[in-house]
């Protein structure tokens, strides 16, 4: 902390010391439980007697703002009340608003159970590393990747998506939108048609249009994209969640994958394939990857640990064609590796002592008893009100409301304590049949807060 003293003024410096910090506790800057640096560390850092920061610190604990611990430290004491001197209200409203942010069961798409991580075998694997490759990790990582970790994405894409490739076609990036944008760049993307799925993920969508693309939206069919639309499209690429389409949650039959192989093949343009969660799936057998029926490279696979892992640890993957992994280490010779190396080491070892594996086997069962929660619930209160889109996998499903608009039920579901999202925004063109669906994310809701979710958004439709 750096306390603001003036030595000109007329106030004893232990005074201007002791209001400082005591402000600092009310107004909330300094909570409950922050250690407050020692005595001499105060002095030697502000450069004032010993006895001044002495002063100060024995008032605050004679008034209770500071308690010190025997071979602790000096620590802020947890106060009944704090009162802020600029307003009697603020601390009200403050409170109110507190109370009602945690009083919103919010169905945000994106979030994860983090009450099953496995946080223990996380931590070793991160001391670990820390431990055996101290002296690496203190420089900068392979410009592809921490080459550990790619053999471990290697095989785990060959056992669990079908995927054949080999570590020196693999690139990890910090995250699907930096993935894409090395993508267009390494493709010449500017200027050019890339097509997308109508509706599709916004967020890729604007790092196309960032990059100067012309994005070409293809329509959905009931079994994914529209491979005629496609055809009569010029796009040098198309960008495609085949095994859950992001957001209507349909499923791309083979006959569709063949023959948008062979528009690739055809056109000599590119697929690019996000397989962004793939792993939970809930009713028939997994779906193998595009990537895995591709014979003549043309499918750019994307995968992510955002829904699998953790979102926080912002770490995605690239597998290349090797004519393109060629070509990147040409023309991102100078690019450094973004993702850092401590966290690639780790989970190359949690993957390889099968922490991985085991982790998504839990967190499979997890959703799975979410998802079966939330579809008896819906069918419980909602009964023939909606009707259910994409409940076979992922995190998410939508409804499709019959006669009402989704901006007014989610405004009446804020006013009662349920946040649930309007997935209009991922419609290049959005058409009115958009306000017909309402978006609900469940994996970071509990069985309980389903379920109560659920029963809330009942009475505002």
């Amino acid at each position: 902390m750096t306390p603001f003293i003036q030595r000109e003024s007329s106030i004893p410096l232990y005074s201007q010391l002791y209001h400082w910090i005591k402000t600092e506790i009310e107004e909330g800057r300094l909570p409950p439980g922050t250690k407050i640096p020692s005595i001499r560390q105060l002095t030697d850092y502000l450069q004032i007697s010993r006895n001044t920061v002495e002063a100060a610190y024995q008032q605050l604990q004679a008034e209770g703002y500071l308690e010190s611990v025997p071979r602790s430290g000096i620590w802020v004491a947890e106060i009944e009340e704090r009162l802020a001197h600029s307003s009697e209200e603020v601390p009200s409203l403050v409170i109110e608003r507190e109370r009602v942010r945690k009083s919103v069961i919010d169905f945000k798409y994106g979030n994860v159970d983090v009450i099953k991580f496995p946080f223990k075998r996380w931590k070793k694997c991160l001391s670990d590393a820390m431990e055996e490759e101290g002296e690496l990790l203190s420089q900068y990582s392979n410009k592809q990747g921490e080459w550990s970790l790619r053999r471990e994405i290697a095989t785990y894409l060959l056992q669990s998506r079908g995927v054949h490739t080999r570590p020196e076609q693999i690139l990890i990036t910090s995250g699907t939108q930096s993935a894409v944008e090395i993508i267009c760049r390494l493709l010449k993307l500017q200027g050019k048609e890339v097509a997308i799925e109508e509706p599709g993920y916004s967020g890729v969508r604007t790092v196309f249009v960032d990059q100067g693309c012309e994005m070409v939206p293809v329509p959905l069919e009931k079994d994914g994209l529209s491979i005629y639309h496609l055809q009569k499209s010029k796009a040098k690429a198309v960008y495609v969640t085949p095994s859950h389409q992001f957001p209507f949650g349909m499923i791309l039959p083979v006959g569709k994958r063949t023959q948008m192989l062979n528009w690739a093949y055809q056109s000599a343009g590119y697929i690019i394939e996000d397989d962004y969660d793939g792993e939970f799936r809930y009713q028939g057998q997994p779906i193998p990857s595009l990537k895995s029926l591709d014979e003549e490279e043309k499918v750019i696979y994307l995968g992510t640990f955002s829904k699998s892992f953790l979102p926080s640890m912002r770490m995605s993957f690239i597998v290349f064609p090797p004519s393109l992994m060629k070509q990147y280490g040409q023309k991102f010779s100078d690019y450094d590796q973004p993702v850092s190396p401590m966290i690639q080491v780790a989970m190359a070892k949690f993957m390889h002592a099968g922490d991985f594996e085991r982790h998504i086997r839990r967190m499979r069962k997890t959703y799975q008893r979410k998802h079966q929660t939330l579809l008896n619930s819906i069918e419980q209160h909602l009964g023939n009100k909606v009707e259910i889109i994409g409940e076979k996998s992922g995190l998410h499903i939508l409804l499709e409301l019959q006669g009402q608009a989704a901006p007014q039920v989610i405004e009446k579901g804020l006013k009662k304590g349920v946040k649930v999202y309007a997935p209009s925004r991922f419609w290049l063109h959005p058409i009115s049949d958009s306000q017909r669906y309402i978006m609900l994310g469940f994996g970071g809701l509990s069985i309980e807060e389903i379920e109560e979710g659920i029963a809330l958004l009942a009475s505002c439709i």
